[in-house]
């Protein structure tokens, strides 16, 4: 009889020094579950309530004392500044459900030194996330970008990227944009101007719609002429009316 307690406990011994871990993944399960729940109600939210403000906002006005930002929706905004960032950011937008994985494809067969993230990713980044390369963001950002395709329309993507984007230092939204660059409201831009305005994405504070470069004009002239063709082949109409 003692010959079998010793036995058993020793294995009662070996089974201890488990139940911390077990602990230690049950709560961390319960912790990721949670935030995956907190991060579905966030997100479902924004499908209808606009964006207040995003992180990188906050960033900017606290460090210049203040930003241009004037919220429209997509009926307000020229359709032709839709289809020009989707065409410059993202022809694929409406054949893809948050990852263009051509264009991953070809990021990686080229070196990883062209870009990838569509315009569902950006939108995650640009509205939930801070910017700058670091891993923990970018695995969010890959973590959320199926659920933001999940419960946004492809309409309201491209409407709170037109919102949330930077297009000069300070300056956010489409409209503010159209009225810092031009002095027309969203909804007047011309298709020169529209192209301008995402030719200058993704590096607003480095390029100039209203004195562009040379590389801008070029840049605008592909843009123009790949808006037109998303337009005629119905590449645009998962946000289009």
């Amino acid at each position: 009889m003692a010959g079998k307690t010793r036995t058993s406990r020793k294995k009662t011994k070996k089974k201890q020094p488990t139940r911390p871990f077990r602990w230690l993944a049950r709560w961390t399960l319960r912790g990721l579950i949670v935030a995956w729940g907190l991060s579905m109600v966030w997100i479902a939210a924004y499908a209808f309530v606009d964006p207040p403000v995003t992180i990188y906002m906050k960033q900017e006005e606290n460090r210049l004392g203040g930003i241009k930002r004037q919220w429209v929706d997509l009926d307000d905004i020229a359709p032709v500044m839709a289809r020009s960032v989707v065409a410059a950011e993202d022809a694929n937008f409406c054949n893809h459900w948050g990852f263009d994985m051509s264009a991953i494809r070809a990021a990686i067969e080229d070196g990883a030194n062209r870009g990838a993230s569509t315009i569902s990713q950006q939108v995650v980044k640009n509205t939930f996330l801070w910017h700058g390369r670091s891993w923990p963001r970018k695995a969010l950002e890959t973590l959320m970008t199926p659920m933001v395709e999940l419960v946004w329309t492809k309409r309201r993507i491209v409407e709170v990227y037109l919102n949330v984007a930077e297009f000069d230092e300070g300056v956010f939204g489409v409209d503010a944009a159209a009225r810092h660059y031009f002095g027309v409201s969203a909804a007047k831009l011309s298709p020169v101007q529209a192209a301008r305005l995402a030719a200058i994405l993704p590096s607003p504070k480095a390029r100039s719609a209203s004195k562009p470069a040379e590389f801008v004009r070029r840049r605008a002239a592909v843009i123009m002429d790949g808006a037109e063709t998303i337009r005629r082949d119905g590449r645009a109409a998962c946000f289009e009316d």
